[in-house]
């Protein structure tokens, strides 16, 4: 990839990308995902397993690795689209939800990418103030969120490349700190420490099957790029080595803080156990890579952010200047929300993005089983830019109705901080709500398409079939 691609503004926003204009291989999908993990909340999420969930750290790594593994599947599946469909993924929701109907899912992913840029924000931030306690922080997050900005209007190519170089800066220094952690003597000094319960195991598990998921709605945004008759295979692979790996080895590193620092704030336990010296280029680093990384989420918002508005306004095909409007309207909304993160709206915002997770779940399911079982990858692209949703018409009753039972089934097993339902109650905690709302969306969908296909408006398809991901 050339300086001269870097540095050019992207043309291209959510329409099918030409032939002539794939590019990108395996490779670069597992730098992006390994960097795009390598922030101080993928720290933070992985202490949750010793400090909230009692789990000693063997146990900790078990669920970490398990759950990552196992979410990174379904994230994975959905990367495998993007060389075929050429599109953004929220765009490809109209095949299953129809033209209107997808713009529910647009609206919920829409909410979720600016709820995880402000974090992201706020985390960055606060990796700043432990190193540099007089910067003041609200300059500091205009500062990040400026970075962020700049790289989100060159576009695809760049927010590709800082990112994957932040995943060689910041993994060298993860590794950096685990030889410390390790020969410092505190983290030997607690090893057994903690225990295994089901309900701290499966709460991990959970977190991690989450976190992976939590990219579904995305993956292929990144991934649209490459060649469409080889790309489906390296997509996959390359999505699903790079978010896993990253994301489990900084949740180990995040279970074993935890325990080390005896439940003190992650990052501040972080820096006073590997010492000024090391502490100080650490947070640096992962504050660099935060910012870094949040230009991924404000990028894919902004495809979402014209996706909904191209919904609503439909022939309109949106260019250069509304990709970057919008990307600088998104940002000053996420700077405002991670200025006002102590106020009481941030946390309930925040809190609110946890059961938006659940929600997206069921869109998953659909588009996972509509995707490689029932059409197989034949999809009509152009049918997703017409005004009567083509052969997919505005609204899907069928996905629809599957969708709203898959989210509204979750809710007396959900296990959040605002809201704990009965089931997840009498099981004593336990958070199994993302595994009913799949396989309830997975069963119900597949059955619907077999038996009233025409309430999925399948239509008549060819032979296609999709590219084997093995």
């Amino acid at each position: 990839m050339t300086g001269g691609r870097l540095f050019t503004v992207e043309r291209q926003t959510i329409a099918p990308i030409p032939e002539d204009e794939r590019h990108g291989t395996s490779r670069g999908l597992v730098a992006i995902w390994f960097g795009m993990n390598m922030t101080p909340l993928a720290v933070v999420t992985g202490a949750t397993a010793t400090t909230v969930l009692g789990l000693s750290l063997g146990w900790a790594i078990v669920a970490v690795l398990v759950g990552n593994m196992l979410g990174g599947i379904g994230m994975a599946l959905h990367a495998a689209q993007g060389p075929r469909l050429g599109v953004p993924q929220m765009l490809q929701a109209r095949g299953q939800f129809g033209a209107y109907g997808a713009a529910v899912i647009v609206l919920v992913a829409l909410v979720m990418f600016v709820g995880y840029f402000s974090s992201n924000l706020v985390v960055a931030a606060g990796s700043v103030h432990q190193i540099a306690p007089g910067m003041d922080e609200v300059g500091t997050l205009l500062l990040c969120t400026a970075i962020s900005l700049v790289v989100s209007v060159f576009g695809h190519d760049l927010v590709r490349r800082i990112t994957a170089w932040s995943s060689y800066v910041v993994g060298a220094l993860v590794l950096v700190a685990f030889v410390r952690l390790l020969s410092g003597g505190a983290l030997g000094a607690v090893v057994h420490e903690g225990r295994f319960s089901a309900s701290g195991f499966l709460g991990m598990l959970a977190i991690g099957v989450v976190w992976q998921l939590t990219y579904a709605p995305y993956v292929s945004d990144y991934s649209r790029y490459m060649p469409r008759d080889t790309g489906a295979r390296g997509a996959f692979w390359g999505s699903y080595s790079g978010c896993v790996a990253s994301s489990a080895l900084l949740m180990v590193l995040g279970a074993a803080v935890g325990l080390a620092s005896h439940g003190a704030d992650t990052m501040s336990g972080l820096d006073e156990l590997l010492g000024p010296l090391i502490g100080f280029v650490v947070l640096f680093g992962f504050a660099l890579a935060a910012t870094a990384g949040n230009s991924v989420n404000a990028y894919c918002s902004s495809l979402c952010a014209l996706t909904l508005g191209e919904t609503f306004r439909r022939g309109w095909v949106p260019g250069v200047r509304a990709r970057l409007a919008t990307t600088a309207v998104l940002h000053l909304v996420g700077l405002w929300i991670a200025v006002e993160a102590q106020s009481g709206f941030a946390t309930a915002y925040f809190s609110f993005l946890s059961i938006l997770l659940y929600v997206l779940i069921p869109w998953s399911a659909v588009n996972l089983v509509d995707y490689y079982l029932v059409r197989r990858g034949d999809y009509d692209v152009d049918a997703f830019f017409r005004a009567d949703g083509g052969g997919y018409g505005r609204w899907n009753a069928g996905a629809l109705l599957v969708f709203a039972l898959g989210a509204l089934l979750q809710i007396p097993f959900m296990m959040t901080n605002v809201y704990t339902g009965p089931i997840a109650t009498a099981l004593g905690g336990v958070d199994v709500a993302w595994l009913v709302g799949l396989a309830v969306s997975c069963v119900l969908y597949h059955q619907l398409a077999r038996r009233r296909p025409a309430l999925v408006r399948l239509q008549p398809t060819t032979a296609a079939e999709t590219e084997v991901v093995s």
